[in-house]
């Protein structure tokens, strides 16, 4: 298996579109699985359509089900840090997509993104890992 892990910077973005990193990673791997994990408790990854207007939506959707307020038993951190735990539950910490000659199968207005509302901490790690097939 083949494994490799990006530094990502969510300070100034919530949402940050790894498709790229993604693709480089997958090129010339030939066919198989890429798994995309992001170790942190209080982020996720979806697969979204970008530049649509989509990654805003998703955003207050998220925003609307997880509001940044004081009724959450873990309550360290910043106003509202509990719901960057309850995250996780709803954004699944990883995604696997298929590779064909190289090239992650993914629908034309597919993306990979990173989803990050916690204010605490704009460093994340991302494991991007190929299993051949």
């Amino acid at each position: 298996m083949n494994t490799e892990v990006l530094d990502v910077d969510t300070a100034r973005r919530r949402v940050v579109d790894l498709t790229p990193a993604v693709r480089d990673f997958c090129a010339r791997r030939g066919d198989g699985l890429c798994n995309v994990f992001v170790p942190h408790a209080t982020a996720g990854l979806a697969v979204i359509e970008t530049g649509a207007g989509s990654d805003e939506d998703l955003l207050d959707a998220l925003e609307r089900l997880l509001p940044r307020d004081d009724r959450y038993r873990h309550a360290h951190g910043s106003p509202g840090h509990g719901a960057d735990h309850v995250l996780p539950g709803l954004v699944s910490p990883s995604v696997t997509v298929p590779v064909g000659d190289g090239q992650p199968l993914l629908g034309t207005w597919q993306s990979i993104v990173l989803v990050d509302l916690n204010r605490d901490n704009p460093r994340r790690s991302v494991r991007l890992s190929f299993l051949s097939g």
